[in-house]
């Protein structure tokens, strides 16, 4: 990983970084898509990862051939979807680590594809601990002109936490997530899904199984 300039400021994708979401979207969907003979595997799932809800929706859909509209897909899955999220799990050594980083003054906040209502429900659950973050940037915020690979929502939650893109280390788990934080001129640390073609993570200045697996001494923060 560069070393120059340090680091003095963290964003966190949401989904798969911090929380263990990705479950309940694949019992949702495979749910709703299971009425027409259909499979939600891995296949059509890994490339839909951290991409916006309505970006996702149509890729489903076309893949699929599913016989509804993307907004009729989301529209079906918010029922189950909001019943999972207000139960959604850490995703292990994330809170460790961040907070790990916030003993250590680092800025720190989230840029997530969710929308803010499902933002809110996922960490109802975790108040006390995402009370840390300073901001949480979602998909629907007016200032996030197109999703990830597009950088603007890295470069949005950068300019909340008042930091230069060139200090920001991102955590991702998607490959679109990577490259939008490699366009927005971020550094990016990707924990990809173990079923993840690892080669889709290239652009990735370290690439690792999970939080447990960095040494936080040997990233390059400004205080270290």
């Amino acid at each position: 990983m560069k070393t120059e300039p340090p680091v003095t400021t963290v964003i966190y994708d949401l989904d798969g970084v911090l929380l263990d979401t990705e479950p309940i979207y694949t019992e949702v969907t495979q749910t709703i898509v299971g009425r027409w003979g259909k499979v939600f595997d891995w296949s059509v799932k890994s490339n839909m990862i951290g991409r916006r809800s309505i970006d996702a929706a149509r890729y489903l859909v076309e893949r699929l051939d599913l016989p509804i509209s993307a907004e009729e897909y989301l529209e079906l899955r918010q029922a189950g979807l909001d019943e999972g999220f207000s139960r959604a799990p850490a995703i292990a050594g994330a809170e460790r680590f961040s907070r790990a980083l916030e003993a250590r003054g680092l800025r720190q906040g989230i840029a997530t594809s969710s929308e803010r209502r499902q933002f809110e429900l996922k960490s109802s659950s975790h108040t006390e601990w995402f009370s840390i973050f300073r901001t949480a940037v979602t998909g629907d915020d007016a200032r996030v002109g197109s999703g990830k690979p597009a950088p603007d929502i890295f470069l949005v939650a950068a300019a909340e936490l008042q930091a230069s893109p060139e200090s920001c280390l991102v955590f991702e788990d998607s490959p679109s997530g990577v490259q939008a934080a490699v366009a927005a001129g971020m550094r990016v640390v990707a924990i990809p899904d173990p079923r993840m073609d690892v080669t889709r993570y290239e652009d990735a200045d370290l690439v690792v199984g999970g939080f447990d697996a960095i040494d936080i001494d040997a990233l390059p923060l400004l205080g270290a």
